[in-house]
């Protein structure tokens, strides 16, 4: 269950989420020369985590990431050199169970062809309390095996983001985090399985279930 079509994607547009929240804010030292990583409170605040610190030399730590989920285990490598305040983010809400027993809620089949996941509500509005600015964008692409953030348009990332099973073209402005480097077979089993069509043809709610049971961190 997703927002409603209007509010979602075209064929070259992804989608998702619009992120704020309570709590107070959080500010950090630069995560590069062209733009200050700052965590902004935002709504909405669902499984509310608290709203992480930027620290630069963390997050240089390379680190990869596997989610179990009931279709099998999918690993990626985080992106920290060219996407440091995303990856710092995505490794503090895991860290913090955010994810787990979340479900991926959206599957595409058409025009584009990705896995959308970490909305631990599975409506496609859910939110962390926070949103951070876009990054790695200059010359973006998503081919299969990208991880990249969902968004609700420019610097509105927050916990949802997307898995690229297949070679897709979309415009550069959902900042790419990470590179697959296991469960890309994974992918596109649960894509060969189809989606419900509920946002139009190509486009809804994964036949099989995407449970996310937890997401391992290991450093590199």
């Amino acid at each position: 269950m997703l927002r409603k079509p209007s509010a979602l994607l075209a064929a070259s547009a992804l989608l998702l989420l619009g992120t704020a929240t309570q709590a107070t804010a959080d500010t950090s030292p630069p995560a590069a020369p062209s733009a200050a990583c700052t965590y902004t409170p935002a709504v909405p605040a669902d499984n509310f985590k608290g709203i992480p610190v930027f620290d630069p030399v963390k997050a240089a730590k390379p680190y990869s990431a596997t989610l179990r989920t009931g279709q099998g285990a999918i690993t990626f490598r985080a992106l920290t050199d060219k996407a440091p305040c995303t990856t710092y983010s995505f490794k503090f809400l895991a860290q913090h169970d955010y994810f787990d027993r979340s479900h991926c809620h959206r599957l595409t089949t058409a025009r584009i062809y990705v896995l959308q996941c970490g909305d631990p509500t599975g409506t496609g509005s859910g939110g962390p309390g926070y949103s951070f600015p876009d990054e790695n964008l200059t010359g973006a692409t998503y081919p299969a095996g990208t991880v990249a953030m969902a968004n609700a348009g420019p610097n509105t990332n927050g916990s949802q983001f997307f898995f690229v099973w297949k070679d897709t073209k979309l415009s550069p402005a959902y900042t790419p985090f990470g590179k697959v480097t296991a469960g890309l077979d994974v992918l596109q089993k649960i894509a060969v399985g189809g989606e419900d069509d509920q946002n139009g043809p190509g486009d809804g709610f994964p036949t099989l279930p995407v449970n996310i049971k937890r997401v391992q961190i290991k450093s590199r």
